[in-house]
């Protein structure tokens, strides 16, 4: 019985196979996360992985359908799995949102599903740090969230050499934009295809863009021109400002390519790119002032904003820089048993020990002595302890061979 394709098996290290992955590598990975947010003040939230289909399609319009793991349940809902957090988020935030003091700051971990095909760096399921910021409309929320997503990055050990944030702003191209289509209902109607034409800059031959900016009435070089001036607005400047403030301005620039293909950004949006362009890119995100309201048919009216970092790109990125440690067993004790009629004492002991904070394993049945002790090495146990009577243990220390015997009750006390 084979997984489904795009979907991931996580082993512990060391792995069986080139074709799975790592279960530490995806801890560390979450431990980064969660240890950073928490020292931005972010509070962890979930919500269920199965959502009402409404939600999504309020969000991105009937067209994420095809992009989705979605059925009629039992109940003769139509409902799908999630494919990204932020709609569950605002339907949280909009239910409860006077429990909290604003801003509102939170993130979470979900597991996250799409029905696509798969390509590097992409696959049909993932896990990735959502973190958004809600209640706040000040350029200063947004420095905030930026500096989280540059030291989340960094807690992994990449510096300004590695990566980028690209910063841009929906506002800017929307001046850039009413600044040459005249015709107020023309705007509404060409709006759209413009911020289409422009997300995709990058991945299309500029005789295409060309062709289709002409038909919108915009020259592609006043676009080019646009990017390559590279002028931050006021918004953009004052987030310029605070991150050089923090000392994090060298892992920053303005970069007008960038405009996030997601209808519902308003305003900043920013993603970060490895500075070697291997990779897809490791995080994005930007404002989105008009979600909450959507999701909450107008009854709260919430400014917001938020960004997810993928653990697929990542992991990828931190392997190829070398970033990723050696996973050993965390293994602290292992309780050797070569008299049987010490067992009991001896699973005495084992308990004690893993009360007191320890990692303990033992041979579960009969053992010869030498399998044991092999068993401890394969583990790289930092100890191994023997009961030699309802009063007295032997710890030895595997690094150094060397053995002491101490009182049963004060065994922990020799295990640093």
């Amino acid at each position: 019985m084979e997984r489904l394709p795009g979907f991931r098996d996580f082993y512990p290290e060391p792995l069986p196979h080139t074709d799975v992955w790592s279960a530490d590598a995806r801890q560390f990975v979450f431990n980064h996360w969660r240890e950073t947010a928490r020292r931005y003040g972010f509070r962890e939230y979930d919500g269920p992985p199965l959502e009402p289909l409404e939600l999504f399609t309020t969000k991105s319009g009937d067209e994420i359908i095809g992009q989705l793991f979605d059925f009629v349940d039992k109940g003769k809902r139509h409902v799908a799995l999630r494919p990204e957090m932020t709609p569950t988020l605002a339907r949280m935030v909009a239910a409860h949102e006077r429990n909290y003091k604003k801003p509102i700051k939170w993130f979470a971990i979900p597991q996250l599903f799409r029905y696509e095909k798969q390509q590097k760096g992409r696959l049909r399921e993932h896990f990735q740090l959502n973190a958004d910021l809600i209640g706040e409309t000040d350029p200063a929320a947004d420095a905030e969230l930026i500096a989280l997503l540059i030291d989340t990055l960094r807690a992994f050990g990449l510096t300004a050499e590695d990566f980028v944030i690209r910063l841009s702003s929906r506002n800017a191209w929307q001046s850039f934009f009413e600044s040459r289509i005249q015709n107020p209902e023309s705007r509404v109607e060409k709006a759209c295809e413009f911020f289409q034409i422009i997300d995709k800059l990058e991945r299309t031959a500029p005789e295409e863009s060309e062709k289709k900016l002409a038909v919108l009435g915009i020259p592609l070089a006043q676009v080019n021109e646009f990017i390559k001036s590279g002028k931050p607005t006021v918004e953009l400047e004052s987030i310029l400002q605070n991150l050089t403030a923090r000392g994090l301005r060298d892992f920053v620039k303005i970069d007008y390519q960038v405009i996030r293909g997601l209808a519902y950004y308003t305003g900043v949006v920013f993603e970060a790119f490895d500075r070697k362009g291997e990779f897809r890119a490791i995080a994005g995100g930007g404002r989105y002032n008009n979600l909450v309201k959507l999701i909450s048919g107008g009854k709260v009216d919430l400014p917001a904003l938020g960004f997810g970092m993928g653990d697929v790109v990542l992991l990828e990125l931190l392997k190829a820089r070398g970033l990723l440690p050696k996973f050993d067993s965390t293994m602290d004790v292992f309780v050797l048993i070569e008299d049987e009629n010490l067992r009991g004492i001896s699973l005495k002991l084992v308990h004690d020990l893993r009360a007191a904070g320890y990692a303990v394993d033992y041979p579960l049945t009969l053992a010869k002595p030498d399998k044991q002790f092999k068993r401890a090495q394969d583990l790289k146990v930092a100890h191994t302890v023997r009961v030699e009577s309802d009063a007295y243990v032997r710890v030895r220390k595997m690094k150094t061979r060397e053995e002491i015997v101490a009182g049963f009750a004060d065994a922990a006390n020799h295990l640093g």
